[in-house]
């Protein structure tokens, strides 16, 4: 497994945005975002801050419901 590394807040939201998620709204410094399939709906909660702690970083990829693999392929 890879060593995840720290990064911002809008980092983590371009790299969700690659994988088919869009901003569906922000409330002072988080935003929402959702992913919709056939399936079901994917949400997720990301901070704007400048630097994520790697704990929240795993928080939001299990929000997301993706693997870190596939998060920092496209990160």
């Amino acid at each position: 497994m890879s060593e995840m590394r720290r990064v911002s807040g809008a980092e983590a939201i371009r790299a969700l945005e690659k994988l088919g998620f869009i901003s569906v709204r922000q409330r002072g410094s988080h935003v929402v975002m959702k992913k919709t399939t056939t399936a079901n709906n994917v949400g997720c909660v990301v901070p704007l801050h400048k630097e994520l702690a790697v704990g929240t970083l795993m928080g939001i990829i299990r929000q997301a419901k993706i693997t870190k693999e596939q998060f920092l392929e496209v990160l």
